[in-house]
């Protein structure tokens, strides 16, 4: 365990979402950010995992960053309709929010997903997945070397991976924030994102479809029309094969007790994938009392994509910005 100077945080606070009006100007998730700054675009970029499989970056970098953080998306679908979706008339990009407010912004396609191609086996696993992403730890850190190392934010599945990546090198980031965590620490063996998953001997490459895509939105009131046929759009268009995943049982390796870093978990109160009580477990038995939980009431499994959107940014940013973080 790494010894800080700052001193812990630990808080648990639930934050109503409020819905934004359809004219809402896309800097509305970042008002409460002094100057914010304008919208950097999006580059893509291929970088080289530890293997050397290629593995595909998208960023959003501010000429100069006050920090870095780096995404990781969920099961189904890859970075850019999780992270970076653009919908006319709405903010509905975390990227864009995060950059205008300052933060160079990463968010990374795992194997077989958005830009990402399979490699020779066909399968995803948590530890390639852990390793691909502390691939991509070490290309932010390498190309902000005056910055803090990159906080992670890991958005259901890719919470798990992002945990794991935690629990094996803490100080390679300076903050976790792990969001609609599906997962109870007393069942080890478990995911609600994958429930008993055991794969066939090759991977089934299924279809994805426009109602999987459309499947998070279950808050009635929580996002307009619009904003949802936009993802479902930009989802299958990056995603129209569904990635295939075993050894999930190395999930088994996660123990909030072995996690060291400062970290935030957030929960969308009516997330079913997230039950509370597991939320609750997740919190009080992280390993670093630097500690933050916030619950999104009116929220579900995709917050931050939804009118809660701005609540999730702030709550973002008020963990990584917080006094005595590790941010430069």
């Amino acid at each position: 365990m790494r010894t800080r100077t700052s001193l812990g945080l630990a808080v648990w606070l639930s934050v109503a979402c409020r819905a934004a009006p359809p004219t809402e100007p896309p800097a509305a998730r970042t008002e409460a950010v002094a100057a914010p700054v304008a919208i950097p675009p999006r580059v893509g970029a291929t970088i080289r995992a530890d293997d050397g499989h290629p593995l595909s970056l998208w960023s959003r970098v501010p000429s100069r960053p006050r920090g870095a953080i780096l995404l990781v998306h969920g099961r189904t679908w890859s970075a850019r309709p999780d992270f970076d979706l653009e919908v006319a008339g709405r903010d509905r990009s975390l990227m864009i929010a995060l950059a205008r407010a300052g933060w160079a912004t990463y968010a990374l396609d795992l194997r077989g997903y958005g830009e990402t191609p399979r490699d020779a086996s066909g399968w995803n696993t948590p530890d390639r997945a852990a390793k691909d992403l502390a691939a991509a730890v070490a290309h932010v850190r390498a190309a902000h070397p005056e910055l803090a190392p990159p906080a992670v934010l890991g958005w259901s599945l890719g919470s798990l991976v992002a945990q794991l990546t935690a629990q094996r090198d803490p100080a390679s980031i300076s903050a976790l924030v792990l969001y609609g965590y599906p997962r109870d620490p007393d069942a080890p063996g478990r995911t609600t994102a994958m429930p008993g998953a055991t794969p066939e001997a090759t991977p089934k490459r299924e279809a994805n479809t426009a109602a999987a895509a459309a499947s998070d939105f279950i808050t009635p009131g929580s996002i307009d029309r619009a904003s949802i046929d936009a993802f479902v759009a930009a989802a299958l268009a990056a995603d129209p094969i569904r990635a295939d995943w075993r050894a999930m049982e190395t999930f088994a390796e996660l123990d909030p007790a072995a996690v060291h870093t400062p970290t935030l978990v957030i929960h969308g109160a009516g997330d079913p994938y997230a039950p509370i009580a597991n939320q609750a477990k997740l919190f009080t038995r992280l390993g670093d009392d630097d500690r933050a939980w916030v619950v999104l009431a009116g929220g579900d499994h995709a917050a931050h994509l939804e009118d809660c959107g701005d609540a999730f940014v702030h709550a973002v940013l008020g963990f990584v910005e917080r006094p005595g973080s590790r941010r430069q």
